[in-house]
């Protein structure tokens, strides 16, 4: 019997999930086991589940995160395969229980799947968030061809040249994208210097991209994330088959996107 049974707000989120790793994959995004996605999945927890025993022993986060206290996650196992999870996401996914101590979790369904080595990062990020007030439940990491393409030249990775390149490429973008796209210089991946840094781009962006590797995402739900990274992949899609054509492409102006902030109300 699966924690999701009876349970269909939280069996909704999970297979939101299950929806999204189907692209990642599909996109050639989640090669292997690459990329992760955690949700908050708190307001989706009854009772029963509350009184739930664990199935593991107690996990150490490596950090005290205090916001974080008795809430509940959903995340990708570490190891699994996104084409996987989006088959099979309770076998290849866990739901885990932050205790009270703010800095040790337990799973408790369904399957005693280890959460992604990751974790530490992302749930930082989801503390950050509480802290803050917002309304994000979601955060994805993944591997956009395109983006992590353009990350290899040092001319894209100025503040905000890289997003006003992929604003310009298409109105969408700068429209359901306003924030534009963070950058973060290499880091080790997993290392706490890109965990700072994340966290200090995500004050300012909903998107990072990590320099040749990915990107990181927040969102108001796993869907919400996933939008954000596809529509920026597709300016980055756009403007590198523009240049395979042999031609610098032009974009929309400056004034053109003020144009576009003011008529959408757009935040930047």
């Amino acid at each position: 019997m699966s924690i999701l049974d009876g349970r269909p707000a939280l069996k909704a989120e999970v297979e939101k999930v299950a929806e999204v790793a189907g692209y990642l994959w599909q996109n050639g995004w989640a090669e292997r086991n690459g990329g992760n996605i955690t949700v908050n999945v708190t307001d989706y927890v009854d009772d029963a589940i509350r009184a739930m025993k664990p199935i593991s022993e107690v996990k150490q986060i490596g950090k005290q995160l205090k916001n974080l206290k008795g809430c509940y996650f959903y995340c990708k196992g570490t190891g699994k395969r996104m084409r996987d999870l989006a088959r099979w996401p309770m076998d290849n996914g866990s739901i885990i229980r932050i205790l009270d101590d703010c800095s040790s979790y337990v799973i408790i369904a369904d399957n005693a799947v280890m959460p992604t080595s990751e974790l530490p990062s992302h749930l930082t990020v989801h503390d950050h968030l509480i802290e803050k007030g917002s309304k994000y439940r979601a955060t994805v990491h993944t591997h956009p061809i395109e983006l992590v393409a353009m990350s290899h030249n040092k001319k894209f990775l100025g503040k905000d040249v890289l997003t006003n390149i992929l604003w310009s490429m298409i109105p969408e973008t700068k429209a359901f994208c306003p924030l534009g796209l963070g950058i973060i210089p290499y880091q080790l991946p997993g290392s706490n210097q890109l965990a700072d840094a994340t966290l200090k781009e995500l004050d300012d962006y909903d998107v990072v991209l990590w320099e040749k590797h990915g990107v990181f995402a927040q969102g108001l739900d796993v869907m919400d994330a996933f939008d954000q990274i596809d529509v920026l992949s597709k300016s980055a899609k756009i403007y590198i088959d523009s240049k395979a054509m042999g031609f610098e492409p032009e974009g929309m102006s400056q004034e053109q996107m003020k144009e576009m902030s003011k008529a959408f109300n757009l935040p930047k």
